[in-house]
């Protein structure tokens, strides 16, 4: 491994010069954060690409005859790197996504009427041998250089230095901007359309009380899917770069894969696994923000205090330890922070974290088998939640709720909850906004909230910063 210490550079502009390099990963710490804000990370010209599609995982095109899980940790395991030392967590490995759908490979559950908007791989992880870690604490970033796929030692390090000093000459480049026109970059909110009318929302928010009333389920995740058509020449990248801006996360990121292109401003981390240590912190309860400082206090304290929202968030915590245990071991499974107050540009969260220690022998990808996708973005019981959440919504979600992170050549992970995130594919943008459903939801606020967890991203297309 070559690494060198560099001067400091934002991450978002040292994102800006190495673009050029084509397979763009950034993952952000946009909002910072001592922790959950702490690192970013870039990467670009991947030498490895594992996409799975239609439950068929394939390495650099070519197919491969195991289970997608197994895929990945095969491939994982002969780039296998141990851990530098004082270093950031992420010091090379695979950057990319599971989406939704990637839950229906590892459980027996109904198909959507209607697939996601465009034809979306199951999954999607670039393997990178040269990545920028920055820790935003310390204030200093890195250049990591494996080497890889080299397996010749001498090869390896010969590769691992001439790749660094070609990322460094990029980095020293003025980046050539994007030119369009302000006006034709507008997306105005008139110009997306919903697959669900306000009725319609509010009629299917009932039916899930309903559905709760029954017995069936203690709450499900609903969520509307807005699509709008993108002018010719839209600036995908001018628009993350507002996005950040204007909604902030700790766990924000943008994948450039070529024909698709993700942009995610999410606050939510699904779960992170540093060697046997495992965390996830769910997100459960929202209450739009105010600009009067008094009465955006007020609703943070409204919300701190919400019966509904309470429940809710205790539910899916009882559900992620639940998921936990089946792969931590016995008496691990904590849960230091309940329903804490988490503050974001738009709106408050109640967050809860959860934590655990992997059993002996089993790996992330054990992990990922017992506890994908989050049970914050489905509901509880989790396969009875997902089969009325596919009845309702019928069409297949992508990378909403699905989950975007870092796997490391040493195995560990961090993936956000793919909420706040815009699938950018065949010349048009889409994006969701759900809400999770229990028998206290009152169906107009329910529809209201996924507007307000929706405002921001339509304010950044509307406000024509995207050029």
């Amino acid at each position: 491994m070559h690494i060198r210490e560099i001067p400091w550079l934002e991450p978002v502009e040292a994102a800006e010069r190495l673009r050029a390099l084509g397979g763009l990963s950034f993952l952000d710490s946009a909002m910072r954060h001592d922790s959950l804000g702490r690192y970013s990370y870039v990467a670009a010209d991947p030498f490895g690409k594992l996409v799975v599609e239609k439950g068929v995982a394939s390495w650099n095109g070519a197919a491969v005859d195991r289970h997608p899980l197994e895929a990945i940790s095969h491939y994982l395991d002969l780039c296998r790197l141990d851990d530098q030392p004082g270093l950031p967590p992420f010091q090379g490995g695979a950057i990319g996504y599971f989406s939704y759908e990637f839950g229906r490979l590892l459980e027996r559950l109904p198909q959507p009427d209607a697939p996601a908007q465009g034809s979306m791989p199951d999954a999607a992880w670039y393997f990178y041998d040269v990545v920028l870690a920055f820790d935003h604490l310390a204030g200093k970033a890195w250049f990591l250089s494996s080497g890889l796929p080299e397996v010749d030692e001498t090869a390896r390090k010969r590769k691992s230095i001439e790749r660094s000093e070609l990322f460094l000459r990029l980095l020293r480049e003025e980046p050539k901007q994007e030119t369009s026109k302000v006006e034709q970059q507008r997306i105005t909110r008139a110009s997306w359309r919903s697959n669900f009318e306000r009725d319609a929302y509010m009629q299917s928010v009932a039916r899930v009380v309903e559905y709760i009333l029954d017995g069936d389920i203690f709450q499900a995740n609903i969520a509307q899917r807005f699509i709008a058509d993108l002018p010719e020449g839209f600036a995908k990248w001018q628009f993350y770069r507002a996005l950040r801006q204007r909604n902030a996360a700790t766990f924000a990121a943008y994948l450039d894969h070529g024909d698709i292109v993700i942009a995610s401003s999410s606050p939510e981390r699904f779960v992170a696994v540093k060697g046997d240590q495992v965390e996830t912190r769910p997100i459960k309860g929202t209450m739009p923000r105010s600009s009067d400082p008094d009465e955006d206090k007020n609703l943070a304290d409204i919300l701190l205090k919400s019966e509904k929202d309470r429940a809710e968030n205790l539910m899916i915590v009882d559900l992620m330890r639940n998921d936990l245990s089946r792969v931590c071991r016995p008496h691990s499974v904590l849960t230091p922070v309940l329903c804490g107050l988490e503050t974001y540009a738009s709106v408050h969260h109640l967050v809860s974290a959860v934590t655990g220690r992997l059993m002996e022998g089993k790996s992330l990808m054990d992990l990922i088998r017992a506890a994908f996708p989050g049970g914050s973005i489905t509901g509880a019981p989790k396969l009875r939640a997902m089969e009325i959440i596919t009845e309702i919504e019928r069409e297949a979600r992508g990378v909403y709720c699905g989950s975007i992170g870092f796997i490391g050549f040493n195995g560990d992970f961090d993936g956000n909850i793919g909420i706040r995130t815009v699938l950018f594919q065949g010349g048009r943008a889409v994006f969701q906004a759900g809400g999770g459903i229990t028998a206290l939801s009152d169906p107009a606020a329910e529809y209201q909230e996924t507007l307000d967890k929706a405002a921001r991203i339509f304010a950044v297309f509307d406000q024509g910063d995207a050029q």
